[in-house]
C-alpha cells in the first residue's frame, strides 16, 4: 500500500504538476488511511468502499469538521481512480460517494481604509521598510499567493511595461497588471534597497531578507502581522486576507468575474464567484445601515 501511496504522489508532482504543499497534503491524508486500515484489519484493495465508510465514519465520530472530512474523501476519489487507472483495481469504491454539505465561508477583507492604514505603516527611510512597503503594495496590487510573491524572481517584474509574471498552482504561468503605485514602490526598493540587504550576495530572488537570502513565506506573515499590529488592525489578518481584498475591491468597483479570474489565478470560475456572495452581503449591510426606510421600527 506504501508503494501505492508513493506512485500516486509521484504521478501527482511530475504529471499533474501539482505543488509540493499540495501533494504533502495528499500524502499525509492517505497515510493516515492506511494506519486506519491496519489497526482495524482491512484491506483498502480488496474491500475498498467498506474502508472508506468505515474510515469517514470515524472521523465523523472524532468530531472532525465537514471541510477535513471532504478534503479526506478527495484524496480517496483522487488514489482509487489512479488504481483504477493504473489496472490495479477494477472498479472505484469511491464511485457515488458525495462530500458532506458545506457551509459556504465567506473570505474575511479589509475595507479600503483598513487596507489604507496597514500600508501606511513600513517606514521606508530603512531598507527593511522600504522593501516591506513594496512587498505589501505589490501584493495588494496584484492579488498574490504569498507564496507566489516570495517566488517571484528579479526577471519576473517588469517596471517599463508595468506587469507581474508568476507561476502559481501546477506551475501555471500568468501576467499581472502593476498598477503605478505598487511600480514606484518596487523601483524604490530596487534602488534604494535591496543592495543593502544582499551585500554584494548575487540572488535572483527580488525579495531577500537581512541575510541575503530569498525571503520566506513565515517571514512575510511576521512581516504583515507586525504592521496589522502598528495600524491597530482588529481583524484576523494573513497575507491571504490581501488577496481577498484585492479581489472583493476589484468586484466592488465594477470589475467583471472572468477578469477577476484571471488576475487570481483560478482554474475555475466558481472559486471566483464566492467573491460575488461577498460584495453583495456587504451591498445588503451597507442598504440595511443606511436607507432610511430600511427596517420596520420595533
Amino acid at each position: 500500500m506504501q508503494a501505492l501511496i508513493g506512485s500516486f504522489i509521484h504521478y501527482l508532482a511530475v504529471e499533474k504538476g501539482l505543488a509540493r504543499n499540495t501533494t504533502s497534503s495528499y500524502q499525509f491524508d492517505l497515510n493516515q488511511y492506511w494506519l486506519f486500515c491496519q489497526s482495524h484489519r482491512l484491506d483498502p484493495l480488496g474491500e475498498g468502499r467498506g474502508a472508506v465508510m468505515a474510515y469517514l465514519l470515524k472521523l465523523k465520530k472524532d468530531g472532525r469538521a465537514p471541510a477535513t472530512i471532504s478534503r479526506h474523501l478527495a484524496a480517496l476519489k483522487s488514489f482509487y481512480r489512479f488504481l483504477v487507472q493504473e489496472g490495479v483495481i477494477s472498479t472505484d469504491p469511491t464511485a457515488n460517494l458525495e462530500s458532506p454539505r458545506l457551509a459556504q465561508r465567506l473570505p474575511r477583507v479589509l475595507t479600503t481604509e483598513e487596507v489604507d492604514r496597514l500600508l501606511a505603516q513600513p517606514r521606508t527611510s530603512s531598507a527593511t521598510g522600504l522593501r516591506d512597503k513594496a512587498m505589501l503594495e505589490l501584493l495588494y496590487a496584484t492579488g498574490l499567493r504569498v507564496s507566489e510573491l516570495v517566488s517571484l524572481d528579479l526577471a519576473d517584474v517588469n517596471l517599463e511595461h508595468g506587469f507581474v509574471r508568476c507561476f502559481g498552482k501546477g506551475s501555471k504561468e500568468r501576467i499581472i497588471p502593476l498598477g503605478s503605485v505598487a511600480a514606484f514602490y518596487v523601483s524604490e526598493y530596487l534602488t534604494r534597497a535591496r543592495g543593502k540587504l544582499t551585500r554584494g550576495t548575487h540572488t535572483p530572488a527580488l525579495f531577500v531578507n537581512q541575510q541575503g537570502r530569498r525571503l520566506t513565506r513565515q517571514g512575510f506573515w511576521k512581516i504583515i502581522k507586525k504592521y496589522a499590529r502598528q495600524g491597530r488592525i482588529t481583524k484576523v489578518i494573513t497575507p491571504h486576507v490581501l488577496r481577498h481584498s484585492f479581489a472583493t475591491h476589484l468586484l466592488e468597483n465594477g470589475a467583471d468575474l472572468r477578469s477577476v479570474q484571471e488576475l487570481l489565478g483560478h482554474a475555475d470560475i466558481a472559486t471566483t464567484q464566492i467573491y460575488t456572495h461577498l460584495t453583495r452581503t456587504r451591498l445588503r449591510e451597507i442598504y440595511n445601515r443606511t436607507h432610511p426606510r430600511a427596517q420596520l421600527d420595533g
